[in-house]
């Protein structure tokens, strides 16, 4: 009895050093991946479209390839398209049914405004599809999901800038909005570090794959 004791109090304790650890340390660094303190300040294309978020995440990654070439890896992306570049077996764990492509495929290259980036297979509801909201090639892809009246609003951008000469700079920023309730803080907290591991894979994904087209 007295060792029950013991383990309920060290993972209480446990608990507890993880809920004042998270938003501390670890939500500012995965939220900040990558970024410069510049990219953060930054004003970007799709911050409009969630005015007031309740999260936001702002991550970047060089990518020894010039823009055009890295936006024909990133023009591809969505299930049942290109795929995401990072985890597939962790996607295809949850029914995703993704499979990245290690080549630029010319029917892929053609993503309009309006059209629907998916998560998941169409014939899964949830979660609901990504809608293009503008395509700047070898500039800026704007998605957004869901609106005001839905449970969660949210804009996911892949802004593109040229860094040293050949090279990117890929920032990618994330706003999102949600009805208060205790019960969707919990949820969309607890998916907040899924989506960094996720989103890091990806952007090193699209590095691996544009820096090996330029070899």
């Amino acid at each position: 009895m007295q060792a029950i004791k013991w383990i309920v109090v060290v993972v209480l304790a446990a608990s507890a050093a993880v809920a004042v650890a998270y938003p501390l340390l670890i939500l500012p660094w995965h939220t900040r991946w990558g970024a410069t303190a510049a990219e953060l300040s930054q004003s970007l294309p799709g911050d409009e479209l969630v005015p007031q978020p309740k999260m936001v995440a702002t991550r970047a990654i060089s990518i020894q390839a010039p823009p055009a070439q890295v936006w024909a890896w990133l023009v591809q992306i969505g299930q049942g398209r290109g795929g995401f570049y990072s985890y597939d077996w962790l996607e295809n764990l949850a029914g995703c049914d993704i499979h990245s492509v290690d080549r630029i495929v010319p029917e892929l290259q053609g993503l309009e405004a309006g059209d629907k980036v998916r998560m998941t297979p169409e014939s899964s509801p949830m979660p609901p599809p990504w809608t293009v909201v503008a395509v700047d090639p070898a500039r800026a892809l704007i998605l957004e999901n869901g609106g005001p009246a839905e449970i969660a609003h949210s804009s996911w951008a892949f802004i593109l800038q040229d860094a040293a000469p050949g090279a990117t700079r890929l920032i990618v920023r994330s706003r999102g909005d949600y009805q208060p309730g205790l019960m969707n803080a919990v949820m969309w907290r607890t998916v907040e570090p899924i989506s960094f591991v996720m989103e890091r894979g990806m952007l090193r994904g699209l590095r691996w794959r544009a820096e090996g087209a330029q070899r």
